[in-house]
């Protein structure tokens, strides 16, 4: 009788399992992506609720998004991120702030992919690191570069509001985001899903104010108008984190940013005393980003 009883529990357990998970591949249709953002992302909570919610893309489109080949790239000496992206189909591939220092890098990973590398973006005038877009171009025939027109920069293309630039069958969008420099931009996928915000917004912060043209009240308007407009659950790709975090959310910058939830008087107040060191290297950064990273040092 007891052999009995215990088979038909576990009997009616499997089956009740067996119906959920039937209920969750059929209504969902991501059980096996789920599977592989909790490898991918083991920090991120995949019970039932988060299923339900939008919540569930956070990781799994950075990491499955048909499509489009991702890779988040680190320069540890000025914590600055480099981004890869490319359509998957054409192999056509964008890169975003790229770093001298980091150069056989970046060319070494896009050559093991097959990727064919079409622009090379800076999402601004960087000052504390240089770029290597100018030396790049040398090294890979046809590469172009693109830079705010705002920039003061040289480069092959000249960037403003509303511009697509493409790779494959893919795109980004720029929007004008300045505030920390006139010639800042952030890069919006297609499907606005991602967003490369520079060093307009970082994440639980933003970019500092007090040099290159810097203006607070422009930064809190650019956020709050150009990124905070965009879905909850896009992801948020700054330019540099200098706490190990890698990405955020639209949602959560709006909820939980220190400075940019405050009133526009309370963040100029914050920024203007802010009393921040320059740069190590803005003496050399500036310049010879202004001339696309070629210079001599």
């Amino acid at each position: 009788m007891c052999s009995v009883i215990t088979f038909s529990r576990v009997t009616a357990v499997h089956r009740a399992l067996a119906l959920t998970l039937r209920h969750r591949a059929n209504t969902e249709g991501w059980s096996y992506a789920a599977a592989e953002s909790r490898r991918f992302c083991p920090g991120v909570n995949y019970g039932i609720d988060s299923l339900q919610g939008p919540r569930r893309s956070y990781c799994s489109r950075m990491t499955l998004k048909e499509g489009l080949l991702f890779r988040q790239l680190f320069e540890k000496e000025s914590s600055t991120y480099t981004y890869l992206l490319a359509d998957t189909d054409t192999k056509q591939a964008i890169l975003i702030d790229p770093v001298l220092e980091t150069i056989d890098r970046d060319l070494k990973l896009i050559h093991e992919l097959g990727l064919d590398l079409k622009v090379a973006v800076n999402t601004h005038c960087h000052a504390d690191h240089i770029t290597s877009t100018g030396l790049m171009k040398k090294r890979l025939v046809g590469l172009k570069s693109a830079i705010s027109k705002f920039s003061g920069a040289s480069a092959d293309i000249f960037l403003s509001e509303g511009d697509k630039i493409s790779f494959g069958k893919r795109h980004l969008t720029v929007r004008e985001t300045p505030g920390h420099t006139d010639g800042c931009v952030s890069l919006v996928t297609d499907d606005q899903s991602m967003a490369f915000t520079g060093d307009a917004l970082l994440i639980r912060g933003c970019g500092r104010t007090d040099f290159q043209q810097g203006c607070p009240k422009k930064l809190f308007q650019s956020v709050h108008q150009k990124i905070f407009t965009l879905p909850d659950q896009c992801l948020i790709y700054p330019a540099h984190d200098y706490l190990g975090q890698t990405m955020s959310t639209v949602g959560e910058e709006r909820r939980f940013n220190p400075r940019l939830t405050k009133s526009l008087e309370e963040f100029v107040k914050i920024m203007d005393n802010l009393n921040l060191p320059k740069p190590n290297k803005i003496d050399i950064a500036v310049p010879a980003n202004l001339v696309c990273g070629v210079h001599q040092v």
